[in-house]
């Protein structure tokens, strides 16, 4: 779908699957691929017919390395006002700031998962990886910081004190270690990690999808609540689904002993 470069973006059925389309450069992020991947995953968010997306990397070696950092120093180099303007142009990754989904996102990390690729795999909400991925958080190491989010979602995502030594050391951990603190769902050989994440995508597509958008909502937004505000806010978002009709259907389907139709509405 689309005239994409960089990427590939598909449409399977309710499941959209976007592809960092750069093997050759480990999967690694510049301007141009952070622009189309924002402009797909805009697509799928304002998709009525779109439930569930997944990211993955191309080839076997790369979920994506993060910034290419050649390109970086190229326009570095070159200066001039015109490159600020392309790297700020749309967000890193075209998802890691700036963008508000509440349908559920998929990571399918097939590889080196490093710098800006972990942050776009931390913006994501279930992460499947191979049993071979690296992780990190490098870039202290090359005298830049975390800019797209690592800072923040890192330790809100695994425990604070070893996710304050991996940002500091900038230092590297494998899956096992990822699965241990609970940064990725799954750890699969790597031919299974694709069919894993369509797996869990067609399971999502078998609940009600604006209950499963509420859902996620509320989960995010409590997180930066009181237990009361959050179940004040649970409560409001129970309001909202109970005035669709698929909170209709659910209860219809299950008097009548037959699969829910989901209308998303």
């Amino acid at each position: 779908m689309g005239n994409y470069e960089k990427i590939v973006y598909e449409r399977r059925g309710r499941i959209a699957v976007v592809t960092i389309n750069r093997p050759d450069r480990m999967n690694a992020i510049d301007p141009q691929p952070s622009a189309e991947l924002h402009e797909a995953w805009s697509d799928f968010r304002d998709s009525d017919d779109l439930w569930v997306g997944i990211l993955t990397g191309a080839g076997e070696k790369a979920f994506s390395a993060g910034n290419d950092l050649v390109a970086m120093s190229a326009a570095q180099q070159s200066g001039g006002a015109s490159t600020a303007a392309a790297y700020s142009r749309a967000p890193f990754g075209g998802i890691t700031r700036n963008f508000e989904c509440w349908k559920p996102m998929i990571a399918a990390i097939n590889g080196y998962c490093l710098a800006g690729g972990l942050e776009i795999a931390l913006s994501c909400d279930i992460r499947v990886a191979a049993e071979h991925a690296q992780f990190g958080l490098a870039e202290v190491t090359r005298g830049i910081i975390p800019g797209a989010g690592g800072t923040q979602r890192l330790p809100r995502t695994i425990p604070f004190g070893p996710a304050l030594e991996l940002l500091l050391t900038g230092g590297k951990f494998d899956a096992a270690w990822a699965y241990r603190y609970g940064l990725v769902n799954y750890v699969l050989p790597a031919d299974q990690v694709m069919p894993k994440a369509l797996e869990i995508a067609n399971t999502l597509c078998e609940n009600a999808p604006m209950a499963v958008r509420l859902v996620k909502e509320a989960a995010y937004a409590g997180r930066n609540m009181s237990l009361e505000d959050g179940l004040r806010f649970e409560i409001e978002q129970s309001k909202k689904v109970m005035a669709t009709e698929d909170a209709k259907e659910g209860p219809l389907a299950f008097a009548q002993k037959r699969k829910p139709n989901w209308q998303g509405r």
